[in-house]
């Protein structure tokens, strides 16, 4: 069996992707900020012996390389490690807030280099994957959008990641969805007008990923909704 780990995994895309693998026989680490949180969403999922959930904050260093070593110790490999966890301010780099901005930053663009860190010499191990959650906001410009600015840098890392990795066997895949119907847009007033994606859809995208045969490396997976003009 796969051995899977996601950050952000107890809400949204982390969970619906988590849930998938879990059906699929995948064993799957999954890591919040939050523990009631995680223990919610280890009971919705039935508490199965192959789910392990660890409360860390995914831009820490030392709390990652104890994550990427709990999932070792307990299910004996890691296969792939998927960078989820994000969010979005709701404002602008013109007038917005910069007290809110630091722990976006952090957790979007430092947090998926600090996953990949940690998580490379399993990776080596096992010839594994990397798969980080960007956003078409990261091909898109959009006026003022420091949230979008992250997803370029996520878009930039992948790439620059795969040229780091590729010879020793591990594969990088950034998947760039378009507008997600999930709790994301909770504090941005809510999701623009038009079609979104489910998390459920995404997810699939990301085991779609996760399980490509050995020696093929897809890149780059970008979907959106029907009827999303950007």
């Amino acid at each position: 069996m796969n051995v899977t780990l996601i950050t952000g995994g107890s809400s949204g895309i982390g969970a619906a992707a988590a849930r998938l693998l879990l059906e699929r026989g995948h064993r799957v680490a999954v890591t919040g900020r939050d523990r009631d949180r995680l223990d919610r969403f280890a009971e919705s999922c039935g508490n199965p012996g192959t789910l392990l959930p660890l409360v860390a904050d995914a831009a820490d260093p030392d709390a990652m390389r104890s994550v990427v070593d709990a999932t070792v110790e307990r299910f004996g490999r890691l296969d792939a490690a998927v960078a989820n966890a994000g969010f979005a301010t709701p404002d602008s780099v013109v007038d917005g807030d910069p007290a809110r901005w630091r722990d976006m930053v952090l957790t979007n663009v430092l947090g998926p280099a600090v996953l990949i860190r940690s998580s490379v010499g399993a990776l080596k191990a096992t010839r594994g994957r990397i798969v980080l959650v960007g956003s078409v906001a990261g091909f898109i410009h959009t006026p003022g959008n420091l949230y979008g600015a992250t997803k370029w840098a996520l878009t930039g890392l992948a790439e620059n990641t795969r040229r780091a990795v590729t010879a020793d066997g591990i594969g990088v895949t950034l998947i760039a969805p378009g507008r997600v119907g999930t709790a994301f847009w909770d504090d941005l007033g809510g999701p623009p007008e038009g079609g979104t994606l489910t998390a459920d859809q995404v997810a699939e995208s990301i085991a779609w990923a996760i399980g490509q045969p050995p020696g093929v490396d897809v890149n780059t997976v970008t979907i959106r909704p029907i009827g999303q003009p950007v």
